[in-house]
């Protein structure tokens, strides 16, 4: 919108003063109000030149700048609804309008009858506009998590105690359920809260700074880092990034001072990773390790205050060794408590009501570990102790304190036991993967167990109904399905997957477990072939070609179908598949001009007797010579070997096409040309559906 350079402009400064927001619901806020303030004033058509969010714990701000004081509206026609509606949608046309009944008439045009109004020109007092916008812009945005206090209505982050609300150095007036916007700012001093007047945001900014308040979320962070990194390069440390934490600490404070600190290292002969998550989880500190990356007894902290007598460092460093004292107890507790016993703790362990105990899971696991062992070719016993215990560490004291290391504490509490190694690793490892892009587990029993936990839950739900749906899926049915197909791409299994989901459907069955829908191993089977596209599509495979492969397999080896989507998606646009395409296309073109509203059926069973050309018997050789090639190399077939035998036919297909007339007046010899092209067509579809990809 072209502003009128006379008009003069001004800012918009907006803080809402609150007790302390978390910092995930802070992040949120900042980002949200800001936009829903965007689109409000462009909704107005007030104009502006710039916007900016800045948070602290107790503060959102707000500062639009370059918003003109008036705004101009010319005189224009509005258009309302047809005459024929509900007297209601003719008032509601009115009041969102701010329309007098009088203004309203009645006009026939192309489509019927509407009602339309013409307004005045008038010139709009943006001050007055925002009194209305800002309450609405605060009414309108939603917090994740919210609360009401005292005996107010206003359900917020946390209790809101301020409103600052500024416009071309005045008060913008309006009020929010019990509070009523001022210029007021509510600084911290000793603890006290001290109260000041502003007249725009470079005024209230000199009052933040004065109190080393930093404002600016990017800068804190600036400050944090460098910080961070001048104590590791002074102390010859190093802080391994973690972003997430970083984001929620500097959220966290708005006087940021990074302090290094210690524990005893009577602590470090705990396992590393309970130290680390009591550390960064519970309580927000940076671990420290040495230059050969083993965890040290130093961390980081970042407080919200100059720490001049050393309180905050000594508080800090009492409350993570009491902390780590609790886990070095409990540690020592569970490590020597036999695996195999605490199996059958697990009966008291609900895994889901209608799915039994996570007892009853790890028989059913032990079952699978037969079959799976078989497919993989391991050793049977091993996946079978795996699968046996791989849960017995959830009803551990560690476990209960530290829900996030299930596995991991199976893992040392099986080492400490004196397990396999591999089998210490596929209980820790049998989670994997986590998440779409955190790594699969690459061990032998680590991927047989891992891959049979996910069938059990998969077939499981699936046999109860509880099933994902296009906006829920609170089982996390997706990721473990994602995380099973990963598993087989990613470490090139050929397995019988419909098999492993059968046999698990027994096994429930087995256990008395009732499954209410009974198309369950049927449906799970189409999702899983659902979510292997999606995983296709997300390695950036054309979807012609992902249907092309996906209609010609049957069976559900993904290997082979995560292989042929590959090689096709990589050469689609080489000669070797261009020469392949074209000649199916030609082929099939003239099958379906020919058969088209026709009754005739081809088979693709040409008679050699009605051959009548040379051309003709060296297609049909050809044709035999690739299919003997698929009959003999299912097992170890090349697929860069095949698109070359495929390609090879296109001059002998040519030369056909050169000299044999399909149409020809013999109905006879017409329909067996037709039926030798149906042969090349079906020989070719062995590979993939080749009429699914789109021409190249």
């Amino acid at each position: 919108m072209v502003r009128n350079t006379k008009i003069k402009m001004a800012e918009l400064f907006i803080e809402l003063f609150s007790e302390e927001i978390p910092a995930k619901l802070q992040i949120d806020g900042r980002i949200r109000i800001k936009e829903i303030l965007e689109e409000k004033l462009n909704k107005k058509e007030i104009t502006f030149s710039s916007s900016k969010s800045f948070s602290t714990p107790k503060r959102l701000v707000f500062l639009i700048d370059g918003i003109p004081e008036k705004k101009e509206e010319k005189k224009r026609i509005i258009k309302g609804p047809k005459t024929s509606v509900p007297q209601i949608a003719l008032d509601g046309f009115i009041k969102s309008n701010n329309l007098n009944k009088s203004n309203i008439y009645k006009k026939e045009i192309e489509k019927g009858e509407f009602y339309f109004a013409e307004t005045s020109s008038k010139t709009i007092n943006i001050l007055l506009e925002l009194q209305i916008i800002i309450p609405e812009i605060l009414k309108s945005y939603s917090w994740k998590k919210s609360m009401k206090w005292s005996n107010h209505d206003l359900s917020w982050a946390r209790p809101l105690k301020s409103i600052i609300a500024i416009f071309n150095k005045k008060t913008v007036d309006f009020n929010f359920f019990h509070l009523s916007s001022n210029n007021l700012v509510y600084t911290d001093d000793s603890n006290d809260e001290i109260i000041k007047k502003v007249i725009n945001f470079n005024s209230y900014l000199n009052i933040i700074k004065s109190n080393n308040i930093i404002l600016d979320q990017d800068k804190r962070k600036n400050i944090v880092l460098k910080k961070m990194n001048s104590i590791t390069k002074s102390k010859n440390l190093k802080n391994i990034d973690n972003e997430r934490l970083v984001e929620e600490v500097i959220n966290l404070v708005e006087k940021p001072n990074v302090i290094i600190c210690k524990f005893d290292e009577i602590y470090l002969k705990v396992p590393e990773e309970i130290l680390i998550v009591t550390m960064e989880k519970h309580q927000k500190y940076f671990p420290l390790f040495d230059n050969n990356n083993k965890l040290t007894n130093s961390f980081l902290l970042v407080a919200n205050l100059i720490d001049k007598k050393g309180y905050i460092k000594t508080g800090n460093q009492r409350v993570i060794e009491a902390r780590l004292s609790d886990a070095k107890f409990f540690w020592e507790k569970n490590k020597n408590q036999s695996l195999v016993k605490q199996v059958s703790k697990l009966k008291s362990l609900s895994f889901f009501n209608q799915l039994g105990t996570f007892y009853d899971r790890t028989q059913r696991l032990r079952k699978l570990a037969g079959l799976i062992s078989e497919q993989l070719n391991l050793n049977k016993e091993k996946v079978e102790i795996t699968s046996s215990i791989c849960k017995a560490d959830l009803v551990s004291d560690l476990v209960g304190e530290y829900p996030e290391l299930q596995g991991v504490m199976g893992k040392y509490f099986a080492r400490e036991q004196g397990f396999e190694e591999d089998i210490c690793a596929a209980i820790s490892e049998h989670y994997l993967p986590t998440g779409l892009n955190s790594s699969v587990p690459k061990k032998p029993i680590s991927i047989a167990v891992s891959l049979i936990d996910k069938i059990d839950m998969l077939i499981g739900f699936f046999g109860i109904n509880e099933k994902p749906t296009s906006s829920k899926d609170p089982f996390a049915l997706r990721r473990n399905a994602i995380g099973l197909l990963r598993i087989i791409i990613e470490n090139r299994l050929n397995i019988q997957i419909k098999d492993l989901i059968n046999y698990s459907a027994t096994i429930y069955q087995e256990q008395n477990v009732k499954f209410t829908n009974e198309f369950a191993v049927k449906e799970l089977l189409m999702f899983l072939r659902e979510r292997f596209k999606n995983l296709l599509k997300d390695k950036k495979i054309r979807n012609d070609i992902i249907e092309a492969v996906d209609s010609s397999h049957a069976e559900y080896d993904f290997l082979i179908l995560y292989k042929k989507s590959s090689i096709i998606n990589k050469n689609i646009s080489k000669y070797i598949c261009k020469s392949i395409i074209t000649t199916y296309k030609r082929a099939s073109n003239i099958i379906d001009n020919e058969i088209k509203n026709k009754k005739d059926i081809l088979l693709g069973h040409p008679e050699t007797a009605l051959f009548k050309k040379e051309e003709e018997t060296n297609l049909y050789n050809k044709i035999n010579e690739i299919r003997q090639y698929f009959s003999s190399s299912k097992k170890s077939e090349s697929y860069e070997e095949t698109l070359k035998i495929l390609s090879e036919a296109k001059p002998i297909t040519d030369i056909f096409f050169e000299n044999v007339i399909v149409n020809d007046d013999n109905s006879d010899i017409k329909k067996n040309r037709l039926e030798l092209l149906k042969m090349f067509c079906t020989t070719y579809n062995n590979f993939i559906d080749f009429s699914k990809v789109e021409g190249v």
